[in-house]
């Protein structure tokens, strides 16, 4: 069974929404991200969205462009991503990995390869915010042919196609809570709840609500709207902050200490 659908049968079990935060990888470094993966999971994430860096990241706001930039910098591939799960594997973590990638990286290695490679070091699900409902479906087979599975985004915009995206869903679908690129918000798209109970109504996976959420009190209201939310932009800032507490070629304690403590309160908010 994927990592993916076992979490969150566990979850639904214990009555729990899961915390899923997103990770800019090699942001400041890979050892760094190699042990906030490893914080993270201790601190109570559920589930990870592994970033890959790209250049011109359509869905983005500010604070994940930048990250993006810094891992460039660092010259931080896909197969380095990749790398950085297998090692969290090793060293113990149980976390479903997911991938956040534009599509250009994908096709440039090509599906079967990249697809081949993420089932050898167990990553659970992709997400490629720039492939289409309408044409994904050769990169559907080939990710369900690996057994990892294709998580489609739907937007409050994408009105009628939201029934075809929610219904032909594996893993999970990722409702996207807000008008834009990702960034904290203060409020949110107006019909937020009737649009995530239309996805709910449509889908036969877990529904997870991201894209702007970033304290406490978000999570604790979407959580009586979805299976799951995704912190990201206020995660990677809190790392920028924290960025002189990391090291070239380590992550510091305090730095590692103040993203565990952020997740961890974001988790509890769910009891």
């Amino acid at each position: 069974m994927n990592r993916i659908d076992s979490r969150f049968a566990e979850l639904k079990a214990r009555g729990e929404t899961a915390m899923i935060p997103f990770l800019t990888i090699g942001d400041p470094s890979i050892e760094a991200s190699l042990e906030l993966i490893l914080e993270m999971e201790r601190a109570g994430a559920d589930l990870i969205e592994l970033g890959v860096p790209y250049s011109d990241p359509l869905a983005d706001g500010p604070v994940i462009q930048r990250s993006s930039e810094r891992a460039l910098k660092r010259k931080i591939s896909i197969f380095d991503v990749i790398d950085v799960a297998k090692q969290a594997r090793n060293r113990g973590s149980q976390l479903p990995f997911i991938l956040f990638t534009y599509y250009n990286p994908v096709l440039r290695i090509g599906l079967e390869r990249i697809f081949k490679v993420m089932q050898e070091n167990e990553i659970s699900g992709i997400i490629i915010p720039d492939l289409p409902l309408e044409e994904d479906s050769e990169t559907r087979g080939i990710a369900e042919k690996y057994g990892v599975h294709l998580i489609p985004l739907v937007a409050p915009t994408s009105n009628a196609r939201v029934q075809r995206i929610a219904s032909s869903a594996r893993g999970f679908v990722y409702c996207v809570s807000s008008l834009g690129v990702t960034g904290e918000r203060a409020e949110f798209f107006g019909g937020i709840e009737d649009f995530l109970t239309t996805v709910r109504e449509a889908a036969s996976v877990p529904i997870v609500v991201g894209f702007g959420i970033s304290s406490r009190e978000q999570v604790e209201r979407f959580e009586k709207l979805c299976d799951g939310v995704v912190v990201g932009s206020a995660i990677v800032r809190t790392i920028e902050s924290a960025l002189p507490h990391f090291q070239e070629d380590a992550a510091h304690p305090e730095g590692l200490k103040q993203i565990g403590n952020f997740v961890g309160q974001l988790k509890r908010s769910n009891h």
